[in-house]
């Protein structure tokens, strides 16, 4: 049954269920010639008779009713297969996998509900981790775009970016530089840092951006967790440079404040020669991405303070 064409398995089954070679003629607007001769090479091609009359009545053989249960099965596959395609060209439906760095899952998710929103048939898979973790599972292709501040190096990535990334320096309510109006980086030299594990996005912009600056923070605890680190800050242990994104509420409620510091936010940047520093959207491999499907908003803008450049 190898040569046997969809064309033919489409008219068997129809001739199957009508049990008329005009009404199946005139429903596939053939002449009844071409739909006994489609059906006689059907015949040929399996070695069995699918047809018999019965007097004025046409009737399915053994093997003709066989044949026509895996007829449907193969047309049936066939259709859901076009519709599932049909069904991601247009994203009426399909599944997409997000990698998340660890600043990003407090935000993101507002963008995917708006997408989901829109697209209420894609299914939305979300993986967060460290800026490594992310790194690895977009070159293992695990995910289908990641969201992160700065794309990786040496991989064949293709990056957009859609938002502006500030970090800050935060301190609780009742720390002595609290309500400072501005201050010099070097003022902050005594004080404890509470700061990122190696890996993670926020490490690597505060070692650069410290180095840049002259500047050696003194630390006494590295966490892997935004919310430890916001914990504990608020518990007084120390200061820590985090992502704006992460801290919004704690901020609102007064809870935490932003330290004043001259150069503060730092921005992300794309490289090192980077005039709009920002959160990309990052996908593995070469190609025309750029699809709805990957776009789930554009966040508003605004202008950050500084950038700190490598």
């Amino acid at each position: 049954m190898r040569h046997v064409t969809f064309r033919q398995l489409q008219i068997f089954a129809e001739a199957a269920r009508a049990l008329s070679f005009a009404r199946v003629a005139d429903r596939l607007h053939l002449t009844p010639a071409a739909v006994s001769f489609q059906v006689k090479q059907l015949e040929t091609i399996s070695g069995f008779a699918l047809f018999e009359r019965m007097g004025k009545k046409l009737v399915l053989t053994d093997a003709g009713e066989a044949l026509f249960g895996h007829a449907n099965v193969v047309l049936q596959a066939l259709h859901d297969a076009d519709a599932a395609l049909t069904a991601l060209k247009g994203l009426g439906g399909g599944r997409v996998t997000v990698g998340l760095v660890s600043t990003a899952k407090y935000f993101v998710p507002h963008l995917l509900a708006r997408f989901q929103s829109t697209y209420p048939r894609v299914a939305i898979h979300a993986r967060d981790g460290n800026r490594r973790e992310i790194i690895d599972a977009l070159v293992k292709g695990d995910i289908d775009l990641a969201v992160m501040g700065q794309p990786p190096d040496g991989v064949d990535v293709l990056a957009e970016p859609f938002a502006h990334h500030p970090s800050v320096i935060i301190a609780p309510p009742r720390h002595a530089l609290a309500a400072a109006p501005g201050m010099a980086l070097d003022v902050l030299a005594g004080e404890n840092f509470i700061v990122r594990e190696e890996g993670s996005g926020t490490r690597s912009l505060m070692e650069r951006c410290f180095a840049a600056m002259h500047f050696s923070p003194r630390i006494v605890m590295t966490s892997s967790s935004n919310e430890t680190i916001k914990q504990a800050v608020m518990a007084g242990m120390g200061i820590a440079l985090i992502s704006e994104h992460t801290v919004g509420l704690e901020l609102g409620l007064g809870l935490l404040e932003t330290l004043k510091v001259d150069g503060f936010p730092l921005m992300r940047s794309l490289n090192s020669s980077a005039d709009h520093p920002e959160w990309m959207q990052v996908r593995y491999g070469r190609g025309d991405w750029r699809s709805p499907r990957y776009r789930a908003s554009d966040p508003e803008r605004r202008s950050p303070s500084s950038d700190c450049r490598s």
